[in-house]
């Protein structure tokens, strides 16, 4: 009796490790994403996860909810998330400092500069005087490439010339629908709410980084992840970068928007075509980004954003770019 209850209890704990070791097949390790809970990268996490992206390509796709952009950072330097998704001259001010972040192109979304339907402003040079909201303060990317247009192209600096009014996005957003201001230069997603509300675009920030013989589709924002990190986990790095392009192309059609249109949290249909359409304009080319055109436009924003930008770079690591 005893040897039998003895068999027994090893063939029990024989089937529990089968068990346990097919669970274990069967659950692909994750991925810790740090995001916002509003922020437009959860609309490719969520198409990601609702195709089950994730685990086609060997993982499992875990958004962490934190609450804002430094916090995101901060989980991002600490290890408690694999990636985040943050702005280049970020991931290169942190690689400089000895961190081995590199970065996974996500967007290269810009705004634009915004004025009422019945404004007067027809063109930047007819900003001269006025006052102009800008979201993302002194530094602001767009703020920066549409200051160099002006000094090359109409010979003055917005800056000099023109009052303005630095905020959040939602209160440039406030500040332009209620008058407040005579122009506003907001993020892409306030954009577009505010081109779905009726205002007008007097120059795309891609216009005038063309203009200035810039690359627009260098990408200003990437998944941040770690050389090591990569090393260890190729596969995974790999499908991570795999299941975001594979979700950017299920986002240019209209069926994927299905899934994900409550986290989009438009007001009416206008708006959310609108944001659809500020989505697809921000997918970056496939392939490496070329470097030389991201040194250019580094220095172009470096030259009138200074160490507050740059963090004292003078040019971009190398390594920074990384290329599944």
């Amino acid at each position: 009796m005893l040897l039998t209850r003895r068999i027994t209890l090893l063939g029990g704990a024989a089937v529990l490790s089968a068990l346990a070791c097919r669970a274990s097949a069967q659950t692909p390790p994750a991925i810790r994403v740090g995001t916002l809970e509003n922020g437009t990268v959860n609309w490719e996490l969520q198409t990601i996860k609702a195709q089950g992206l994730d685990r086609a390509n060997g993982f499992s796709l875990v958004p962490m909810i934190l609450a804002g952009n430094p916090a995101t950072q901060v989980a991002m330097q600490g290890g408690e998330v694999d990636t985040i998704v943050s702005d280049f001259l970020w991931v290169a001010q942190q690689r400089a400092r000895g961190a081995d972040f590199t970065f996974l192109p996500y967007s290269t979304s810009v705004g634009g500069l915004m004025v009422p339907p019945d404004s007067p402003v027809q063109t930047l040079a007819d900003l001269r005087g006025k006052k102009i909201g800008i979201a993302g303060g002194p530094v602001d990317k767009s703020w920066l490439i549409l200051r160099a247009w002006s000094r090359e192209k109409l010979g003055w600096d917005l800056a000099d010339e023109t009052q303005q009014v630095f905020g959040a996005p939602p209160m440039i957003l406030n500040a332009a629908e209620t008058a407040e201001v005579d122009a506003a230069i907001n993020f892409w997603h306030f954009q577009a709410r505010m081109q779905a509300a009726g205002m007008r675009e007097v120059i795309s920030v891609g216009t005038a980084a063309r203009d200035l013989g810039l690359d627009p589709s260098t990408p200003l924002l990437g998944y941040v992840l770690r050389d090591a990190w990569i090393a260890e986990n190729p596969a995974l790095a790999a499908g991570l970068a795999k299941a975001s392009r594979a979700a950017k192309e299920a986002l240019r059609g209209d069926d994927a928007w299905d899934a994900i249109r409550t986290y989009v949290d438009a007001r009416d249909d206008a708006e959310f075509k609108a944001l659809q359409a500020g989505f697809r304009a921000g997918i970056p080319p496939e392939g490496p980004v070329n470097i030389e055109n991201a040194q250019k436009l580094f220095a172009t924003m470096a030259e009138l954003g200074g160490d507050d930008l740059t963090g004292g770079l003078t040019t971009l690591p190398d390594g920074l770019f990384w290329q599944p």
